[in-house]
C-alpha cells in the first residue's frame, strides 16, 4: 500500500506588493471564504514578509512562499518559486 506523504511546511501563493526593502518582499495573499452566518462569499487578504536573497522578484509578480524558521522579527517565509512575471504596462 502506498501512502501520499503530506508536506509539513505550509505554502501560499500571492502577489508581490512591495519590493523596497533589502532581501525582502511583501506578499499579498487573498483567499475567498463563505461568511459563517450570511453565506456570502467574502474576500480576505493577508500580507506576509518573505525572504528574497537575490532581490530578483519585483512588484506585481505572482510567487509561491514557503514557511521557514524565523529570519527576523517579521519574516518567517521564504520565496520558493516564481509562478508568473508581472506584466509591463
Amino acid at each position: 500500500m502506498t501512502e501520499v506523504k503530506k508536506s509539513l511546511t505550509r505554502t501560499l501563493v500571492g502577489k508581490v506588493v512591495s519590493d523596497k526593502r533589502a532581501k525582502t518582499v511583501t506578499v499579498l495573499v487573498e483567499r475567498r471564504v463563505k461568511h459563517e452566518l450570511y453565506g456570502k462569499i467574502v474576500s480576505l487578504s493577508s500580507k506576509y514578509h518573505a525572504h528574497d536573497e537575490k532581490g530578483e522578484y519585483k512588484m506585481g509578480d505572482l510567487i509561491e512562499i514557503t514557511e521557514s524558521r524565523p529570519i527576523s522579527k517579521t519574516k518567517n517565509w521564504v520565496v520558493s518559486k516564481l509562478l508568473q512575471k508581472a506584466e509591463l504596462v
